[in-house]
């Protein structure tokens, strides 16, 4: 009333109650705006604790997640297959480098050949002349991790149908 608010004096200036206001209205809203915000308070109170225990568990999940994925990760290090080759250079632009074969990426599988029934790098040149133009499965050990990489052999601008350099690994 009259821009009495929720500060403005209800005296004038000689100490007497105003006259050009409804005091009773005016003290009457201002304890209903007082009891609302205090009701807003205790229920943000609550909200604050609520997304305090929530964030709490999440973050309670979120290690636990973590340790049983460094133990699975240190699981599946014991039991990563044996390598019997290495790739020493990939040509940028060939087939290797497109399907995101890695130099120090050490062959797993190569297609057919693993390392039961590896001999010597003719295997994998048998296997690529036989499969150019149609993808191949090639599983490789990058950074300790088990990586599967589709390559397909086929005709380039380079020299070969991969674009890289399989080097046989001496164990």
């Amino acid at each position: 009333q009259k821009g009495v608010g929720m500060n403005g004096p209800l005296v004038d200036a000689e100490g007497f109650p105003r006259d050009d206001i409804d005091l009773y209205q005016v003290r009457s809203a201002r304890h209903d705006i007082i009891c609302l915000q205090n009701d807003h308070k205790a229920l943000m109170k609550q909200v604050e604790e609520a997304l305090h225990q929530l964030h709490a568990r999440e973050k309670e999940k979120h290690a636990k997640d973590e340790a049983e994925a460094l133990a699975e990760a240190m699981s599946q290090n014991q039991s990563l297959p044996q390598a019997f080759a290495k790739v020493n250079a990939v040509t940028p632009g060939s087939p290797a480098s497109i399907s995101g074969l890695q130099v120090d990426d050490e062959i797993v599988e190569f297609g057919s050949v693993n390392v039961n029934n590896f001999q010597n790098l003719q295997n994998i040149a048998t296997v690529v002349q036989h499969s150019e133009g149609r993808p191949l499965s090639v599983t490789v050990i990058r950074g300790g991790k088990k990586v599967h990489v589709g390559l397909t052999p086929k005709r380039w601008a380079g020299k070969g149908l991969l674009g890289c350099n399989i080097i046989p690994l001496q164990r």
